[in-house]
């Protein structure tokens, strides 16, 4: 690979969708196993694996190439070793020429409801939120030791077709009453990957962009009008007191986070149109109108 060329580590549910945006350039994807890489085969997107539990060598020069690493730290621990491991890498590979990282707007932790802009010093709560710092953080060393451009985006909850808790509302799991929720952010998949392109175009080398519509929501609202578009029954309700008992850890956690997520520096600095700028015409473009997803 050279000057010119792309590539996207972690091809899954955005990967996918970035690839396909990327259709007709000059593109390579690495991901975990030899399946995924059929599986993108079969959209026409090119894959090599690359396992990032462990050091490895990436089998083609990063020399030049507009770099978007999308792989998820592992689902324990405070650190992120999969992009130290990648970044490690590219030390006998070549500079890439600007690498997109994909964080999250969970390293503000709990900020009670307030508005959160990129100014507000990070203060994750749970292991997850700490290990997407941890690749920030490592992100930001290798841009000083190297010189490399990279730029970050914490990115809020991320809805589309086929990502909308659809089995859990089938399954009937409980929610929280409205008056106990707390404030949520999301993105559109289509707006996330539009939001990816124009980072890598026109973000500010250094730069750290919240990718968000802008429009926070409340979490049990969520799921009742995802519920109310799919004809499905609403989630019971439950008293907070009940959480404990009645929902998952990684669910109490969210709960337990309230912030509404400033994004007008992605606005104005990436210059994006968001095709879907609320939750409802986010929602209305995943179903048909028979309810069905696209």
């Amino acid at each position: 690979m050279g000057n010119g060329k792309h590539l996207i580590v972690g091809c899954g549910y955005i990967g996918r969708r970035l690839g396909l945006a990327l259709s007709g350039q000059p593109l390579m994807a690495l991901v975990r196993s030899a399946s995924s890489v059929q599986e993108l085969a079969a959209l026409g997107i090119p894959g090599m694996p690359c396992d990032l539990d462990q050091p490895v060598e990436i089998p083609l020069s990063t020399a030049g190439v507009d770099v978007w690493y999308l792989v998820p730290p592992p689902r324990l621990g405070e650190k992120d070793p999969r992009l130290g491991h990648f970044l490690q890498a590219l030390e006998d590979n070549g500079q890439p020429r600007r690498i997109v990282l994909i964080s999250t707007t969970g390293v503000y932790g709990d900020c009670q409801g307030e508005w959160v802009d990129e100014t507000r010093p990070p203060a994750p709560v749970v292991d997850r939120a700490r290990r997407r710092l941890d690749a920030e953080q490592q992100l930001q060393q290798w841009g000083r030791r190297t010189g490399g451009e990279w730029v970050i985006l914490r990115v809020a909850g991320i809805y589309g077709p086929g990502k909308l808790p659809l089995e859990r509302l089938r399954q009937g799991k409980p929610m929280v009453a409205e008056k106990d929720a707390p404030w949520t952010n999301r993105i559109h998949a289509h707006d996330l990957v539009q939001v990816c392109l124009a980072a890598m175009k026109r973000g500010r080398s250094g730069g750290i962009y919240n990718v968000t519509d802008g429009q926070p929501g409340n979490m049990a609202q969520y799921f009742m009008r995802v519920a109310e578009m799919a004809n499905l029954p609403p989630p019971p309700l439950i008293d907070p007191t009940q959480a404990g008992s009645s929902l998952s850890v990684g669910m109490r956690s969210y709960l337990a986070e309230s912030r509404r997520i400033d994004n007008r520096r992605m606005l104005r600095e990436l210059a994006v149109n968001l095709r879907y700028p609320d939750l409802e015409s986010g929602l209305k473009a995943c179903f048909h109108d028979n309810g069905a997803l696209e």
